[in-house]
């Protein structure tokens, strides 16, 4: 199979766990550039912080963002944007406020969080690396839903970070009954993510897929989260990272190394080293488009 797609997850993935991309990661993504293989990110982040990955990585493509919510190029010229209703972003914050927990409205241009600070140290490790206060507005007040409604908000992602796993459920399970207007994504025991329905990562690489007029089967994904497997599944090449858990492992046609011994710089020289240039693949007509 050719493939003229390649998409990578940022955190767990093109990233180590220091927050750092090492060389080899660099490199590889020149490597498949230079054969004409489309690169790109999808991610839970939101866009400006994708894009400050993607210009580390010398990526200058459409960037799949906020889970696939949002897609767009350097540039600013967005193919993709969803997002949810400003009434229901209302009432979504106003029923989670009723749980111990940090709410956080991520716009692309912005994010708007209340003060809760969470006992345990996920919080630090995961919201901070959602955005860059050079780049990206980060507003925190004492109550997110007084704040909406002087100035209402349709945003492509609500992020939720509990203090406890058990009102995660809870709160998951209640949203899922009273909004039909949205979906929930568990990324791990005490984040939960609202979108807009209808909205994925996969749903995001197949829109993509529709503007570059490259098929699914044609595509190379390679990802370590829960919010992963689907489009791991769905792709010509589901690849997992070896930090993944154990449900993205058994989902993937292929599991690579972890992030910190350079998993996707191994993926790409094992799967991309025998496959022509695009170009020439194009002359040969092996190819039509």
């Amino acid at each position: 199979m050719i493939y003229r797609l390649l998409a990578l997850n940022v955190d767990g993935t093109v990233l180590q766990s220091n927050g750092r991309i090492h060389k080899s990661t660099k490199e590889a993504i020149a490597y498949v550039q230079q054969k004409g293989v489309y690169v790109t990110l999808v991610t839970s982040r939101s866009f400006p912080s994708a894009r400050k990955v993607a210009k580390a990585l010398k990526i200058n493509s459409y960037l799949i963002t906020h889970q696939g919510a949002y897609i767009s190029s350097e540039q600013g010229e967005a193919i993709l944007t969803r997002r949810i209703p400003e009434e229901i972003t209302y009432e979504l914050v106003r029923f989670l406020e009723g749980f111990p927990c940090q709410i956080r409205i991520v716009h692309d241009e912005f994010s708007l969080a209340n003060k809760y600070k969470l006992n345990h140290n996920l919080l630090a490790k995961t919201v901070f690396t959602t955005g860059d206060p050079l780049f990206y507005s980060q507003q925190f007040v004492d109550s997110i839903s007084e704040t909406l409604t002087d100035d209402p908000i349709s945003a492509p992602k609500i992020e939720v970070y509990f203090e406890f796993e058990e009102d995660l459920v809870d709160a998951g399970d209640a949203l899922s009954s009273m909004f039909s207007e949205v979906n929930m994504t568990k990324l791990n025991d005490f984040r939960l993510d609202i979108l807009p329905q209808g909205v994925s990562k996969l749903n995001g690489m197949i829109s993509l897929g529709e503007h570059l007029g490259v098929a699914l089967k044609e595509m190379v994904t390679i990802g370590d989260g829960i919010d992963d497997i689907d489009m791991i599944r769905a792709c010509g090449l589901g690849v997992a990272m070896g930090n993944a858990e154990v449900e993205v492992k058994m989902a993937a046609d292929w599991v690579t190394r972890t992030n910190n011994q350079n998993g996707v710089a191994y993926m790409v020289k094992e799967h991309f080293r025998k496959q022509q240039p695009i170009e020439f693949l194009r002359k040969m007509n092996i190819i039509k488009k």
